[in-house]
């Protein structure tokens, strides 16, 4: 019975566990449940962004720029990592010189490092420089700088440069680009549970940015993902209980097997050394030997056959003053023995 009931309850559990699993993953392709949207749908649709002629969209590549050069002014403007600022340079002779420069931010004497904005990218829209800068931690803006210095020298003794609009974000930007057709800086960063896609408008002008939107996706973790697909906690628990309960059921096996094969072994090893037991000639054996050795131990015990001493106390008193066990030449260090 217990031959057959063994494999039975084998079959049950890899049905149990397969069911489970089944239950636990996802379908693919499968549509949503209905009702009230799940914890992982958190992205909000983007809008559609306005008709435009044909050769003004298409897939626009994110980079950020550490340089960019102005051929009409034969000007270049770059990032500076070390200072947090972005410097205007215009060729002049064989060389350049720097005519400006932008802080994003104060570093000196500072302790929050994570709370620093440093420029992360740099562009040029129209007479301005845009300039990207970020933390961290989720902290950006972006700023419309002048490229007309004013004329007060920082610490460095540089001229500076005056930002005319800022938009900051709640996120840490990495790039920006600019899509001329719609007027508008599409601005992309992360945030601690996901993605951020900011849109922000400039005026015909170019004198001020404004930001119209910020969409967030919420990157699902596992945990939010198993709960999507099984709200009630029915296949995991399933899948759980399987698991454990075949876990057990190999531990029997296993330990039923290996007492097997022990008790086996020692009945081999057994049945070897009967056969191997040697028998005398007069026909005793091992066991009358064992025997014969635990009487003879105890008669040995009842007779008590150890000698009889007498308990006599041989110290006697010496006769001289000095005796081996006080005398000081006997010392192991002869130092503690010389007079002084």
């Amino acid at each position: 019975m217990k031959e057959i009931f063994k494999p039975i309850v084998a079959i049950l559990v890899g049905l149990l566990l397969t069911i489970g699993t089944t239950m636990a993953q996802p379908r693919r392709g499968a549509n949503p449940p209905a009702g009230p949207a799940p914890v992982v749908a958190d992205m909000q649709e983007v809008p559609q962004a306005p008709e435009a002629p044909a050769f003004g969209h298409g897939p626009m590549d994110f980079a950020s720029n550490q340089v960019c050069y102005i051929p009409e002014m034969k000007a270049f403007v770059l990032i500076d990592s070390i200072d947090c600022a972005v410097d205007l340079l215009i060729r002049q002779g064989d060389g350049l010189q720097r005519v400006g420069r932008f802080t994003t931010d104060v570093y000196t004497g500072r302790h929050d490092l994570v709370n620093i904005l440093r420029p992360k990218s740099v562009s040029v829209l129209g007479d301005k420089i845009l300039v990207l800068a970020s933390s961290k931690k989720d902290t950006s803006f972006l700023a419309l700088v002048s490229m007309e210095p004013v004329k007060c020298n920082d610490a460095n003794g540089f001229d500076t440069l005056k930002a005319v609009s800022c938009v900051s974000f709640s996120c840490n930007s990495s790039a920006f680009r600019i899509d001329p057709c719609a007027s508008e800086i599409i601005v992309v960063g992360k945030n601690p549970v996901g993605y951020d896609l900011n849109f922000v408008n400039y005026d015909k002008d170019i004198q001020s940015i404004t930001a119209t939107g910020t969409y967030h996706y919420h990157v699902p973790k596992q945990a939010e993902r198993i709960k999507a697909s099984d709200p009630f906690g029915a296949g995991l628990a399933v899948v759980a209980i399987s698991v454990v309960f075949f876990a057990l059921v190999c531990v029997m096996f296993l330990m039923g097997g290996y007492g097997k094969l022990i008790q086996k072994f020692q009945n081999r090893k057994s049945g070897a050394g009967a056969k191997s037991a040697p028998v005398r000639a007069t026909g005793s054996s091992a066991e009358d030997e064992v025997y014969a050795a635990i009487a003879a131990a105890i008669f040995a015990y009842s007779q008590d056959l150890h000698d009889v001493e007498d308990t006599v106390i041989t110290i006697q008193k010496a006769e001289r003053a000095w005796t081996p066990w006080n005398a000081k030449f006997y010392n192991m260090n002869r130092y503690f023995s010389v007079r002084k």
